[in-house]
């Protein structure tokens, strides 16, 4: 099987502490649906940038012209709701762990960004976009589901308030520059300098303190956290 998560160590440039930034690649040849499989990948390999002591920051990235397009329709669709519900549940702690982290997490929105993979920009400290006719968004009205209650959690916490009901309820999506003024993104970038520029900004954030980062990450997000992992737990229940 292909490999659909590589992990790859950058060196921070003129740095003589020799701190890097993780470079997350999700590539499934195809829509980078979130399977069970790449949703665990995923998590590892936040798990092994957080255990290293010379990584600064990770970054998540897509292949060109796709971010993610969200679960696994194959699964969703498939009949099978114990199925569903795990792997949607999954799809939560990933979420969770990245909004969790004790270490930065930059997204570089390399297309397309959709349902659960628009979630997963939620989840990271700064969200970069590719520039370009991509749609970003929560579409489950659209397709005839709906979110789950960690999915209401994150959103509140990171969507603007006046484009809540519209992104949620309504289904809207929008193009990457819209998207920045929704909550999204942070800023838009041509698509040949996205994961460029979600390298600079990690690097950008070995400023931080990584000790007083994860402290004030937990007292920031503590709420929303536990708040999800109740929410998490009790649909797996």
């Amino acid at each position: 099987m292909t490999e659909q998560v590589s992990s790859t160590s950058i060196a921070i440039d003129g740095d003589d502490q020799h701190r890097t930034v993780a470079l997350i690649t999700l590539d499934d040849g195809k829509a980078n649906a979130l399977s069970k499989s790449m949703i665990a990948d995923v998590r590892a390999a936040i798990t092994r940038a957080e255990a290293d002591a010379s990584c600064v920051a990770a970054v998540i990235a897509g292949r060109e012209g796709r971010f993610s397009a969200g679960f696994d329709l194959s699964v969703v669709q498939g009949g099978d709701s114990a199925a569903v519900t795990d792997l949607v549940a999954d799809g939560g702690d990933l979420v969770r762990h990245i909004y969790g982290a004790t270490k930065p997490v930059v997204a570089a929105c390399t297309g397309h960004a959709l349902a659960a993979g628009a979630l997963m920009l939620l989840g990271a400290d700064i969200r970069v976009g590719s520039d370009g006719p991509f749609k970003v968004g929560l579409n489950e009205v659209a397709i005839g589901m709906t979110l789950p209650e960690w999915a209401y959690t994150i959103a509140r916490e990171r969507l603007s308030k006046r484009h809540l009901q519209r992104s949620l309820t309504n289904a809207r999506l929008t193009d990457p520059a819209a998207a920045v003024d929704v909550g999204f993104l942070d800023l838009v970038v041509p698509p040949d300098q996205v994961v460029a520029t979600a390298i600079a900004e990690a690097t950008a954030l070995s400023a931080l303190d990584q000790k007083a980062y994860a402290r004030m990450m937990r007292e920031f997000r503590g709420e929303a956290l536990v708040a999800m992992a109740d929410q998490i737990a009790a649909d797996r229940g």
